[in-house]
């Protein structure tokens, strides 16, 4: 198992980013794919045509979300923690994902920066015109 830790700045604000993470229709926007979203404690979500999927641990609007994501039997729980903090180029977003399983990591710590986040990002800079 290993653990993924890094900064993002995001040109929109946290509680922007916070429903862009969290919305269903916002995150298809994004993504460009089929998405579900069940943004409470314990609903489930599913991303990217089902190739993430997990549910919500703890949501606090604007500022936090944490998911455990699935990837079969696992001892422990795959962690990702997100937190948003507001920066002066809109949001520093904080990524720390643990218990990655050692056979995933690659795709997951370099899909978390592309697709994931650019795609994020570009979603706000196109927005923004």
């Amino acid at each position: 198992m290993q653990d993924f830790k890094k900064y993002f700045i995001i040109p929109a604000s946290p509680e922007e980013v916070y429903l862009a993470l969290t919305r269903e229709e916002t995150v298809a926007l994004w993504t460009g794919a089929e998405t579900e979203m069940n943004a409470v404690v314990d609903g489930e979500f599913s991303m990217w045509d089902g190739a993430i999927v997990g549910r919500f641990l703890e949501l606090e609007p604007g500022k936090k979300i944490v998911q455990e994501w699935y990837f079969g039997e696992q001892e422990e729980a795959s962690i990702a923690t997100i937190k948003l903090h507001e920066d002066k180029k809109g949001t520093s977003l904080e990524l720390r994902h643990t218990n990655i399983p050692d056979e995933a990591y690659e795709d997951i710590s370099e899909g978390w920066e592309d697709p994931y986040i650019a795609s994020l990002i570009e979603f706000y800079l196109d927005e923004r015109g």
